[in-house]
């Protein structure tokens, strides 16, 4: 019910962490993984390190901003293993000029950066959805995963565009989840997880002080998790496989927090 063997997976943004992280859970759970990242090194190091790990890899060097390329992508791997079963669209982020400082406010974030950041997080994962959404149309079957956050469920200081973008990924789930069950197949699921706070390399320096001790944001996130902690990125691949397999065959449309329980606490 849970297997997902010899199921083939497409993740966007492999070579970050979160992509990594998913890519090789899924290396371990016997499926055939193929990179997608702008960033060739990244993709080069990605696809030797899950191919240590002893299963089958592939990397892309595409940009999920490009219809064509990704179409490319997509004509190039179905040649190779015939078939797209998954597609996990870890592909985002952030960045430092879409979010405010503590003395900012909202009328001196740089628009350009607001823009670029809505761009990738909304549109990054439009794209790649449309493009290999359509080879698992024509077969009848597959599982998309796309990455929400806990941005979308109350305003969160200082990062907007993070938030609006992240928000609209919430209703295209659930859109395209309408869509592809409706017209084309039950068997062609859409879901999504929000994880919650987890230190990475877009958010260690707001989170993590020079000296390693918490910032006073941190002890925000923390006094509003009941689990009194931050999360560990491997916390979210069990989310992750349970969706893409049978075992979630009668889910789609859901966002799935991955949070400690930060989303249900009201703080008091």
């Amino acid at each position: 019910m849970f297997s997902l063997k010899d199921k083939v997976a497409i993740v966007t943004g492999g070579g970050g962490v979160l992509g990594g992280s998913i890519a090789r859970s899924l290396i371990e759970a016997g499926v055939k993984v193929a990179i997608l990242d702008i960033r060739e090194d990244n993709v080069n190091s990605r696809v030797e390190e899950l191919q240590q790990v002893g299963g089958e890899a592939v990397g892309f060097v595409s940009s999920v901003l490009d219809i064509d390329d990704l179409k490319k992508t997509r004509e190039l791997l179905l040649a190779k293993w015939g078939k797209i079963d998954i597609l996990i669209n870890a592909a985002g982020g952030n960045m430092p000029g879409a979010t405010l400082t503590e003395q900012q406010t909202v009328f001196d974030m740089k628009i350009d950066d607001f823009q670029k950041v809505t761009d990738l997080n909304l549109n990054g994962t439009v794209f790649p959805s449309l493009v290999f959404g359509e080879a698992m149309s024509n077969v009848g079957e597959g599982s998309i995963i796309t990455i929400s956050s806990m941005a979308t469920y109350s305003a969160i200081s200082r990062v907007l565009g993070y938030s609006v973008s992240k928000t609209g990924i919430n209703i295209f789930t659930q859109w395209m989840a309408m869509e592809m069950a409706t017209k084309f197949s039950e068997k062609i699921r859409v879901n999504s997880i929000a994880p919650g706070f987890f230190i990475g390399d877009q958010n260690r320096n707001v989170l993590i002080n020079p000296d390693g001790s918490y910032t006073e944001r941190s002890k925000k996130v923390i006094a509003r998790t009941p689990m009194g902690r931050f999360g560990d990125i491997k916390e979210l691949n069990g989310a992750v496989q349970f969706l893409c397999s049978e075992a979630a065959s009668f889910i789609t449309g859901v966002i799935l927090p991955v949070d400690g329980g930060f989303s249900s606490f009201s703080g008091v």
